[in-house]
């Protein structure tokens, strides 16, 4: 246990909150297909257009159904960012910390570096001599996230 290792866990942690934030920022974009989606199925485009008539409604239902999928995901993967960074700075959780790095390889190009960064840290022997410290718990605690 080096001071460098709780340095580097506190920047994860922190790394994690901001990445976490525009994740969810990012993820506010399909919206815009939503709102599309229900300017197609309320015929709101019928009325500005000079084609013979309104897209048909399941086109619509495309755009709403696809839109909400993919808001809902990018919430669901900025929490997690969110909560593994407040695990890091618990020392807590190593495993899901762990899943959610890798996770977070896949997001070019913040969550790439984070991602591995994570992995390399959480790997070092002594980093994990830091999560074995701290006690398990027996039951999931909201406090705990």
């Amino acid at each position: 246990m080096t001071n460098e290792d709780l340095r580097n866990l506190d920047l994860l942690s922190m790394f994690h909150y901001i990445v976490g934030g525009l994740t969810a920022l990012f993820s506010c974009m399909p919206f815009i297909h939503v709102f599309i989606g229900v300017a197609m199925v309320t015929g709101k485009f019928a009325e500005n257009s000079n084609n013979s008539g309104p897209p048909e409604a399941w086109f619509g239902w495309l755009f709403i159904v696809i839109g909400a999928l993919c808001i809902l995901l990018g919430w669901s993967l900025a929490a997690c960012m969110i909560i593994a960074g407040r695990k890091l700075k618990a020392r807590k959780g190593m495993t899901f910390c762990m899943i959610v790095a890798g996770i977070e390889c896949m997001m070019i190009p913040f969550g790439t570096v984070l991602g591995v960064f994570t992995l390399i840290v959480l790997n070092k022997e002594s980093v994990k001599g830091l999560f074995a410290q701290s006690p398990p718990s027996d039951a999931f605690r909201f406090s705990d996230v």
